[in-house]
């Protein structure tokens, strides 16, 4: 097998695996042009093995964090290939093992990706995020706010602005304002929606020893979910309308939808939206390519 079809058979097994892991992100990822859709997705699935092991039960808490900085520190080193993380029988399901299986793999296009400073920057503070959950909890003391703000900055906020760097690099048209300005507010719009989906999250959470708000606190978090979602809606006005834009648009329509069905009923486990309304969102953006965001909000 030559290297070029390797590499072919590694970008389907990385879609297959998308498409298993990351249902909604995935969706998101299908809209975007493939400069941008080639590099989020690799960063998603690294994201996701780390992940994997911070929250994967079977796994012992000692044990996780051994895993954890040991790549913290082959990240430092620029070279996330020193980290070959073991896993004991049993201690992963099938589909976890099948994510663990093409780590070389994974390892292997982002030492020769155009984009890979940015998207180990990207996994750094990502993994600082899911190092920093794993030492805080449990515990019954939830985070104060400044706690959630750097948690939602360093596991979203990062996300954002990463996607913002690589439009710049990549389509650096597409951006009507300063790039500065921007990665501020992409970094906005990825805490705002970090923020709806742990307030979704909050009962479920809250059992497993993870306490990211008090219920009192539910009024004044909802508020600074919608601020920062409202900055998201201006970092959607300076981006061109076409592809990405709808694609951009897409994680923001959800989140408005599902922050307004937790003000609606706050004492809900967790609330959904319902299928119907997702089609409507997809529909909308879908439909907005063909309009000036003057006359949709979603185009």
């Amino acid at each position: 097998m030559t290297a070029s079809q390797r590499q072919r058979q590694r970008q389907r097994q990385r879609q297959k695996l998308l498409r298993e892991h990351a249902r909604t992100f995935s969706l998101t990822l299908s809209l975007l042009p493939s400069w941008l859709r080639d590099p989020l997705g690799l960063a998603y699935l690294l994201a996701r093995v780390s992940d994997t092991v911070a929250d994967t039960p079977g796994i012992p808490h000692a044990r996780r964090l051994v895993l954890l900085k040991g790549l913290r520190q082959a990240l430092d080193d620029r070279d996330p290939s020193l980290w070959k993380p073991a896993f004991l029988p049993g201690e992963l399901s099938a589909s976890e093992e099948e994510l663990m299986e093409v780590l070389p793999g994974l390892h292997d296009d982002l030492a020769g990706h155009p984009d890979r400073v940015e998207l180990l920057a990207l996994w750094r503070s990502i993994l600082e995020g899911q190092l920093y959950d794993q030492q805080r909890f449990p515990s019954q003391e939830p985070l104060n706010s400044e706690e959630l703000e750097r948690y939602c900055r360093l596991v979203a906020g990062s996300v954002g602005e990463t996607w913002t760097l690589l439009i710049a690099k990549h389509a650096p048209r597409l951006l009507k304002g300063e790039v500065g300005k921007m990665c501020r507010l992409g970094s906005d719009y990825g805490r705002g929606l970090q923020l709806v989906n742990i307030l979704r999250d909050r009962a479920a959470d809250r059992g497993v020893g993870r306490i990211y708000a008090r219920d009192a606190e539910l009024p004044v978090l909802l508020d600074q979910a919608a601020e920062l979602l409202a900055h998201g809606e201006r970092y959607l006005s300076l981006l061109r309308p076409g592809r990405t834009l709808m694609a951009t648009a897409l994680p923001h329509d959800l989140a408005v939808r599902t922050l307004a069905e937790i003000r609606r009923s706050p004492e809900k486990p967790c609330v959904t939206v319902s299928r119907g309304a997702v089609r409507l969102v997809i529909l909308r953006n879908l439909t907005s390519l063909c309009f000036p965001r003057g006359f949709n909000p979603a185009s």
